[in-house]
């Protein structure tokens, strides 16, 4: 027998994915809905939840510092606490959750999790990795009770890539908004670029890496700018940084880019600037192009696998351009800023991915009640 009532989550994460951020919500949602949540840590690694930790949600410190010693204690948490169901995300962690869970034979369900484009994702891994990857997916995911994803582009991907059987692939809204953010009016932050009509911003967000694609935003920025005044601010960390504000410099508008880093409220930031634009080269699914739907900002996005079409549901919600072509994602932004999308219209596309909507997703994912019954 298992205890109906208890859900555990195996992660092992860099403390800044998306992963992180939806579990950051997943959890204590699981817990508002009556489950007893365990996340099973491996040292040094994510999620970090917020202290104190809701009611109902333990972390359980496996003891090691890597996914794959990880087995024995995961073996011996199965066998102890026997979980209705183990969520695991991403391949490594899911190729242990499977061992663990073979070696401790408990009828836990095994639900593992991916959220990026693996084809795309695995081509700059080196040939073992790519093999590794591409031949447990398919030759092992079968024996998990279901294979969730981000976005139906992410499943017909997987399914394409590594043969593991499309109807095995169940697609699952990310939790990545709160519902208040639909509703909450938010202030403007005190940078001078905002709240300036004459001078429009256009903000971006994310790593600075080449994955975002922030090189062919720069050259659209360039194009934009000599047809009208206009600002452009990428928020984020990253090791592009100085290459990006060199590039700025060479096309000759260093003095309207900006990469402020990391900033608290980048809720607020999305609400008060005019154009959110999104220029990534791939994605499991694109959480910061939602957010700006959700706080009503209208968006121009890049076609990449994986995401952004589903999300805007093929360009209604927001322009969407070929990958790596600067002038046509300067034309959409121009486009854009002459004639957005009302508010009320933009947060349609962002609904999918309120929290508690998600949730029930993830429980029915799951084989779970959407409340765990007292």
């Amino acid at each position: 027998m298992t205890d109906s009532t208890r859900i555990a989550c195996f992660f092992s994460t860099s403390g800044h994915s998306g992963v992180d951020r939806a579990a950051a919500h997943l959890i204590p949602a699981l817990a508002g809905r009556g489950y007893q949540v365990d996340v099973l840590k491996v040292r040094q690694h994510g999620p970090y939840l917020r202290e104190p930790l809701p009611p109902r949600v333990r972390v359980i410190d496996l003891g090691v510092s890597h996914t794959y010693a990880s087995v024995p204690a995961l073996v011996r948490y199965l066998r102890r606490e026997r979980p209705v169901v183990l969520l695991s995300d991403k391949d490594r962690v899911n190729r242990t959750a499977l061992l663990a869970r073979t070696l401790a034979r408990v009828p836990t369900r095994l639900v593992f999790s991916s959220g990026t484009t693996i084809s795309i994702d695995l081509a700059t891994r080196g040939a073992v990795e790519r093999w590794m990857q591409r031949a447990s997916m398919g030759r092992l995911y079968p024996l998990a009770d279901q294979v969730i994803v981000t976005s139906a582009g992410v499943a017909d991907d997987m399914a394409h890539y590594t043969g593991l059987a499309r109807e095995r692939i169940r697609v699952v809204p990310s939790p990545v908004i709160p519902a208040e953010l639909f509703t909450t009016t938010l202030p403007r932050p005190p940078h001078p670029w905002l709240g300036q009509p004459d001078w429009p911003l256009i903000l971006s967000a994310g790593e600075l890496c080449h994955r975002k694609g922030f090189d062919t935003l720069l050259d659209a920025f360039a194009r934009l700018r000599a047809q009208r005044q206009c600002r452009l601010m990428i928020v984020g960390r990253g090791a592009a940084r100085e290459r990006l504000l060199a590039q700025a410099a060479a096309l000759g508008v260093a003095a309207e880019v900006v990469l402020p880093g990391f900033v608290a409220e980048l809720y607020a930031y999305m609400a008060h600037a005019d154009v959110f634009a999104f220029a990534s080269r791939w994605e499991g699914l694109g959480f910061v192009l939602i957010e700006a739907l959700a706080v009503g900002t209208p968006v121009v996005s890049t076609d990449c696998p994986s995401g952004p079409r589903e999300i805007l549901a093929d360009g209604r919600y927001g322009r969407l351009v070929p990958v790596n072509d600067a002038p046509a994602l300067a034309d959409a932004l121009l486009a854009t800023l002459a004639q957005p999308l009302p508010k009320q219209e933009l947060q349609l596309a962002a609904r999918p991915y309120d929290i508690e909507i998600s949730t029930t997703a993830y429980l029915a994912a799951l084989g779970l009640p959407p409340f765990q019954p007292h």
